[in-house]
């Protein structure tokens, strides 16, 4: 094994070897080359060491504070560590799907984040960061979006494919709801019901973390990942409409960035 080389910011590769997020081994005899990964978050940053500037980001969303029911719904899909309430949250969504762990090992790499959720889905990938401390949290999201190359404003920006305000639920409707979601709270009959429907998909966290702010409501559903984010909440009708107007500006403010 010969020319075991530091990779540093601006430098050029060597010619016929590999992008690495690392030191660089040049090319043996033979003509192959092989590569060294280190933990250095010097090496992650370096946007011409690495094939991870190919890396598309399709949503960054920061929650500075989860509230307490998202964090619990949260809770109860996450295979990683829990969320508290009141941690910040960083939800970034990737293409391709499996880039996805390159982003996460840059991430927990750069601090000490917690990581609570990654998921590999068919063409998208995506992570959910925690700590108390919210800059920790962005420190975390800075390194990534540096990595890649990209930045906040790159990101895709979220559409809303359906939003609805539906009065008093009917009592079979409320129990086919509660029957195809158990994993958050139930809605019940009389109840209103706000739905709303965005891609990419992790903007709907956004929108119900602003709307639990806002009102007194029942979080019923909340879908982060697939080709669309869709959210379920209930309430009284005045909770549900201030709460629907509070997840929908949530979403205009992000379009305005």
């Amino acid at each position: 094994m010969t020319g075991l080389a530091s990779y540093e910011n601006g430098e050029r590769r060597l010619s016929g070897s590999a992008l690495v997020t690392g030191s660089e081994v040049g090319p043996q005899a033979s003509g192959a080359s092989c590569v060294i990964t280190t933990d250095s978050e010097k090496s992650l940053v370096s946007r011409q060491a690495s094939h991870v500037q190919q890396i598309e980001l399709r949503s960054y969303v920061f929650l500075d504070s989860l509230q307490p029911q998202l964090a619990a719904y949260m809770g109860t899909v996450s295979q990683g560590f829990l969320p508290i309430p009141g941690d910040a949250c960083l939800w970034m969504e990737v293409s391709p799907g499996m880039a996805v762990h390159r982003v996460t090992d840059i991430a927990l790499k750069a601090s000490n984040v917690r990581l609570g959720q990654m998921v590999v889905e068919r063409a998208f990938g995506s992570l959910a960061l925690y700590h108390r401390d919210q800059s920790t949290v962005l420190h975390s999201g800075d390194v990534v979006l540096d990595a890649i190359g990209s930045s906040v404003s790159r990101r895709t920006k979220p559409a809303v494919s359906w939003t609805e305000v539906i009065r008093a639920i009917t009592p079979d409707h409320a129990v086919l709801i509660n029957r195809q979601n158990r994993r958050g709270s139930m809605i019940q009959s009389g109840m209103s019901m706000f739905i709303l429907e965005t891609e990419p998909a992790g903007y709907v966290l956004m929108a119900a973390n602003e709307a639990e702010k806002a009102s007194n409501i029942t979080v019923v559903d909340v879908k982060g990942v697939g080709a669309f984010g869709r959210l379920t909440l209930a309430g009284k009708e005045g909770d549900v409409e201030e709460a629907a107007a509070a997840a929908m500006r949530s979403i205009d403010q992000i379009n305005r960035q």
